[in-house]
């Protein structure tokens, strides 16, 4: 997985609307008093939604001056952990899982398709501005694995041809169907249940 770095043009300014700075402020008041800077992860969750899904440096200043807190330790939390993009990523931000489940049943296909038909390196926005992907550690969908999450949805049991399919609906402007693309519902069994089908003995 490439380092998290945070991107090269950046805005001067942050400050919360008026929306997330009472969804900030809600957050706040359900921790003990002293005790606020806990609420870092949220807030910087909130500054990312805010700002077309990623978090400008000047976000992550104007939080810790928000919980009075050393602005490096907002910075740590948000180069440790892959939910917060340090970058622009477009409209739709493929996530592609290639922790070892993923990757036994074939997350390199995934990966390579995401190479040819948006970028050839990971957080790089396609040539329309439109996406960017990136590798990303395990998503908990290992039963259903290879799979990748598109903005908040699921794409389950891929192989590179199906997965070409998706990215192609997501360059024309169409919203793929988000699960299994071998027909299951949820991660049950393929070609059926094969436990508890006595309801008598079960």
């Amino acid at each position: 997985m490439s380092l998290k770095r945070p991107a090269k043009n950046q805005p001067e300014n942050f400050k919360f609307n008026s929306s997330s700075l009472e969804e900030a402020n809600n957050v706040i008041s359900k921790y003990p008093k002293g005790k606020q800077q806990s609420a870092v992860m949220a807030l910087l969750y909130i500054a990312q939604r805010q700002n077309d899904n990623w978090i400008p440096l000047a976000a992550m200043k104007y939080i810790a001056k928000f919980l009075n807190m050393p602005y490096i330790k907002v910075y740590e939390v948000a180069t440790f952990y892959s939910m917060y993009n340090l970058s622009p990523v477009g409209k739709y931000f493929i996530q592609v899982c290639t922790t070892t489940p993923c990757m036994i049943r074939g997350a390199n296909k995934l990966v390579e398709a995401c190479k040819e038909k948006i970028s050839p390196n990971e957080s790089e926005l396609s040539s329309d501005k439109s996406c960017s992907w990136m590798e990303v550690e395990c998503l908990g969908a290992c039963v259903n694995a290879p799979m990748m999450q598109i903005n908040d949805h699921y794409y389950e049991d891929l192989d590179k041809e199906k997965t070409l399919e998706i990215l192609d609906k997501i360059l024309n402007g169409e919203t793929p169907r988000p699960g299994s693309y071998r027909g299951r519902v949820n991660n049950e069994p393929e070609n059926n249940r094969k436990t508890l089908l006595d309801v008598k003995n079960a």
